[in-house]
């Protein structure tokens, strides 16, 4: 199923949205589950039913929001700094990528980022390939921090002190932020030979306040939003879904003017929502059916005792495929303990495998079970397939970064 799925996906022989309802719905028919799937697709809607209705309404919120002139002010600060050079727009977008992915969370960078610098991208006609690929480095790591998701998961797994744990790894994480602003040296380089540095203006800055009132309320609102997020007042969809209804009635105060700014942005809220539900499918038949934990099971039972000296930088390897192919959850609840325990006869301990574990993040927000990364295509305009065929090179080579500086700091152990 894996085998047909990259295949379909890379080659762009079907769109996203099909493959990742076909392809499953056709494996699980041969499986012999029958009408046993539409349960298992029911239950991988719910599971991404919440990030959906986060991702529908985040898209609307920060759309309108352009659309207010709420971040007229900062392209046009963002311009005058960058004068139309493909290497410092590329530099400004790992900085603020990196500076957004603080609160743990792809689909704000995405959206803060491309709000910003997308009209940019555009002017001076840059590869948003490598714009995808840029912010997808920055959501990598960003993952990675306490309180992005897997690294508390392997602490719990592994029922080590999260500090302990982490602290540590944040000299592995800053070479690859380090390399996350090569590659945008990089690519800059390589499009700034293509399209040259050119001159480029927003008007002028005296617009920055044109909307008045408005201006100054929807940065109030846009701040307590924030605040918000970070301090869990409510959950994060109802919050976003508060945000834009208000931001609506504020910017467009009649009936006509609100349909008219919907109208403008369906289709792509639209693309992203079939985008995301179809992976629901992917998603569910993966997990209900067993092929997840069949994986895991197979993948440790494969590996030979001859290499258990050296079960950490397996187990660091082993996580840059399976955290695409499987979720989060599956790997360090069902496939890490399992991998501690045949680790630990030979002195290797339980917190070295949790910070080998965390290697194969830079390439899991790659997978198509990351709901964050179809709101980064669509609001680029890009395909799926190809994303992934461009950027999966320098994820798996920020992956081995991180690996080797671990090893070099002794934080995953060479052999034991």
């Amino acid at each position: 199923m894996f085998a047909c799925f990259i295949y379909l996906l890379m080659s762009g022989r079907l769109t996203a949205t099909n493959t990742l309802i076909l392809v499953p719905t056709v494996f699980a028919l041969i499986g012999g589950f029958g009408f046993g799937i539409g349960d298992m697709v029911i239950k991988g809607i719910r599971t991404v039913s919440p990030t959906g209705v986060l991702l529908i309404f985040a898209m609307a919120y920060f759309m309108l929001m352009t659309d207010a002139g709420m971040f007229d002010p900062i392209v046009r600060r963002i311009v005058r700094a960058v004068r139309g050079d493909p290497v410092k727009v590329f530099l400004g977008t790992v900085a603020l990528g990196y500076l957004v992915a603080l609160d743990g969370d792809g689909a704000t960078v995405y959206v803060i980022v491309l709000s910003a610098f997308l009209p940019i991208y555009k002017r001076l006609g840059l590869s948003l390939p490598m714009v995808a690929c840029l912010l997808l480095q920055c959501t990598g790591i960003g993952n990675i921090l306490p309180w992005g998701g897997p690294t508390a998961r392997a602490a719990a797994a592994m029922h080590v002190d999260l500090n302990d744990m982490f602290v540590p790894m944040v000299i592995p994480l800053l070479a690859c932020v380090a390399w996350a602003f090569f590659m945008a040296w990089l690519f800059g380089t390589w499009e700034r030979k293509r399209v040259g540095v050119i001159d480029i203006r927003f008007g002028d800055d005296t617009e920055a306040g044109a909307n008045g009132w408005r201006f100054y309320f929807n940065w109030t609102l846009t701040t307590l939003l924030m605040l918000g997020l970070v301090m869990s007042w409510l959950p994060l969809a109802y919050m976003f879904m508060i945000a834009t209804a208000i931001a609506l009635v504020v910017n467009f105060p009649t009936h006509k003017l609100q349909q008219e700014r919907m109208a403008e942005h369906a289709p792509a809220i639209l693309s992203v929502a079939m985008m995301l539900f179809s992976a629901s499918v992917f998603i569910g038949i993966l997990s209900e059916t067993g092929m997840a934990s069949a994986i895991a099971k197979a993948i440790v039972t494969a590996i030979p005792a001859s290499v258990g000296h050296s079960m950490a930088v397996v187990t660091a390897l082993i996580s840059i495929p399976m955290t695409w192919m499987v979720s989060n959850d599956v790997f360090y609840f069902g496939m890490l303990p399992i991998l501690s325990e045949a680790a630990s006869h030979y002195g290797i301990t339980s917190i070295e495998m949790a910070r080998a574990s965390l290697v194969g993040q830079p390439v899991h927000i790659l997978s198509p079970l990351v709901a964050s990364t179809y709101l980064l295509v669509s609001m680029l305009d890009v395909d799926y397939g190809g994303t992934q065929k461009f950027t999966i090179k320098w994820s798996v080579a920020s992956s081995l970064i991180m690996l080797a500086v671990s090893l070099l700091l002794g934080l995953i152990p060479l052999y034991r």
